[in-house]
């Protein structure tokens, strides 16, 4: 790997005698990390490295093809990189209640899934991303978690600030950063490096939180991380929003064996990830909270627009609230003649998200009227909350699985007519419509396989136990 003179010049100073094993590690493969879901695989990975620092991440011995994973397609893991997985330790230390929390910089929606295992049922999670294109991608992701309490939206962090005061318990900020921590991952990265470029990053950092502080309850906590080394991106930007706004930094505890590294020189109370040190790429985190009490006059307020459509709770038949397990703790809505459910004691917050922020995608999408048909939706069939017993089940193996995944036509001469949830190793995988001599397929077209290749090698990761 060529660095650059000035990148080279600016970062060996500062890891000073770690400079060479820091230089080796870039030369180094990446190595490749999952986090299993644990409301669809209670199981074990086959022979694989935990990641130290989260309860669900392993290891790779080696890059698969998961596309042609079901498991993977169906949401029972999530590829994703370790150091990024340190954020559990945030929520575990000091978010253990009910909360609030908003992933403003979202996509492609690992750290998001991942919050949403880490929340309780009765939490809320708000996954943002402002850029359109990349808000459908984290749509789909989140929706393969399964998690019914989490709404996708695409907004400007200050449409957030200014919409949402004082709304959120906690919000992430993985800020957008110079990537130098993904030079091994990514190429571009080290082409595109520069000090004007770092320089940029720092600024536009400090605009998105300045943008959305105010949706910050007080005592809330705000998580700053970055893929990046320097400091201008990191310590000195801590050190920029303690300056400017009324907050305190929060110690994060560690364990000495995970080779964390502190800030340079212990400016700040934040964790460095190095390549040369832990098994992961560079990663930078720290913990701040806001100062204040919560009194009443700075409590959200739980007006709406009432200009928006929002939607309103409507009658839906007892037959397809079932298809939910715990319908009871759901309310059921109809929009534009779809129909959706959201957690009871979050429908309130719903509202006033929906009301004040551009929704992509909330809660769990059941399904739709087709005439007197009622047509299951995918979301439905990847929601950790689908009750399995409301429906056919057909396990399929892999060969049929990856046909499914592509969005081919399927024949089943041996099941029933009418709606069939697939399955893979009992995990499900999506709907069929069977009308006996074939089977519509209701994959989601956006998201099949376009591939037609099939590597020999299958991709078997999981063992999966169910629960």
């Amino acid at each position: 790997m060529q660095l650059s003179e000035k990148f080279v010049s600016y970062t060996q100073p500062l890891l000073q005698e770690e400079w060479i094993d820091f230089e080796q590690a870039l030369e180094q493969e990446s190595p490749t990390s999952i986090r299993i879901n644990p409301t669809k695989a209670k199981g074990l990975l086959i022979q694989s490295e935990r990641v130290l620092w989260c309860e669900t991440g392993y290891y790779l011995a080696k890059r698969p093809s998961f596309t042609f994973d079901p498991l993977f397609h169906a949401g029972a893991y999530y590829v994703q990189e370790a150091s990024s997985m340190f954020i559990e330790q945030v929520f575990r230390q000091y978010l253990n209640d009910d909360i609030k929390v908003l992933d403003l910089c979202a996509a492609p929606g690992g750290k998001s899934s991942h919050i949403a295992s880490l929340i309780s049922e009765e939490s809320l999670l708000v996954s943002n991303e402002v850029i359109k294109s990349r808000s459908f991608i984290l749509s789909e992701n989140m929706t393969k978690s399964g998690y019914p309490n989490v709404i996708v939206t695409n907004n400007d962090p200050s449409d957030i600030g200014n919409k949402l005061p004082s709304f959120f318990d906690a919000i992430l900020i993985d800020a957008p950063c110079s990537g130098e921590g993904m030079f091994r991952k990514d190429p571009h990265a080290v082409e595109e490096w520069s000090p004007a470029n770092v320089q940029l990053c720092k600024e536009r950092q400090q605009r998105i939180v300045a943008d959305v502080w105010d949706a910050l309850k007080p005592e809330g906590i705000l998580i700053y991380s970055t893929c990046t080394y320097n400091k201008l991106e990191n310590e000195e930007n801590i050190n920029w929003i303690l300056d400017n706004f009324d907050a305190e930094i929060l110690p994060i505890e560690t364990d000495a064996n995970w080779n964390i590294s502190q800030a340079y020189n212990n400016e700040v109370l934040a964790h460095h990830f190095f390549p040369h040190k832990v098994k992961g790429e560079g990663f930078f985190l720290a913990a701040i909270q806001k100062k204040g009490n919560v009194t009443f006059e700075n409590l959200p307020s739980n007006k709406r627009n009432k200009k928006q459509n929002t939607a309103k709770p409507q009658t839906l038949a007892l037959e397809y609230k079932k298809y939910i397990s715990r319908h009871e703790e759901y309310t059921f809505f109809d929009k534009n003649g779809l129909w959706f459910a959201f957690p009871e004691k979050q429908y309130e917050a719903f509202l006033q998200v929906s009301s004040q922020l551009k929704l992509v995608s909330a809660g769990i999408y059941i399904g739709e009227f087709k005439g007197k048909d009622f047509l299951p939706q995918h979301s439905l069939a990847m929601s950790n909350r689908i009750n399995k017993d409301a429906f056919i089940l057909h396990d399929i193996g892999r060969e049929t699985a990856i046909a499914y995944l592509r969005k081919e036509a399927l024949v089943f001469e041996d099941q029933p007519k009418g709606y069939i949830l697939l399955t893979y190793k009992n995990v499900p995988l999506g709907f069929i419509k069977n009308i006996g001599n074939r089977a519509n397929n209701l994959y989601p077209n956006e998201w099949r396989i376009r591939t037609s290749h099939l590597p020999d090698e299958t991709t078997d990761l999981l063992q999966i136990v169910l629960g």
